[in-house]
């Protein structure tokens, strides 16, 4: 298992035909070799799984990355209204160039991309 920084950028959308790269979120996890979420190292150091979220026309939110019955999510604040699901993360690795469909707390899905891994030391 190694903690990375993970950023992922928002993929094409009808409203961003290229993409935008200032849509975006960064990410620390640890992956185990498949690039999958290792789940006990995060029950284990749960403030060590954070997420930052960065939009330009609204205020950075900064959170964590917890599971959830229903499987990943991105949390911000106590409660559920503000979490963000992640469709299939426990199963899908967070690879290079790889696709991740985050649910935002409206109902609104958005495709977002692997922009870049890098392993913290």
């Amino acid at each position: 298992m190694k903690w990375k920084n993970i950023r992922l950028e928002l993929a094409r959308t009808r409203d961003f035909p290229d993409g935008s790269v200032s849509r975006a979120y960064l990410l620390r996890l640890p992956l185990d070799d498949s690039g999958l979420i290792d789940e006990g190292a995060v029950r284990s150091n749960p403030g060590h799984a954070t997420v930052r979220r960065f939009w330009p026309s609204e205020p950075d939110m900064i959170g964590y990355v917890i599971r959830k019955p229903s499987g990943w999510a991105f949390s911000y604040e106590l409660g559920e209204a503000d979490d963000e699901g992640i469709f299939h993360l426990e199963s899908h690795p967070l690879k290079l160039g790889e696709y991740i469909t985050v649910t935002e707390p409206d109902g609104r899905r958005l495709p977002f991309k692997v922009a870049s891994l890098a392993q913290l030391h």
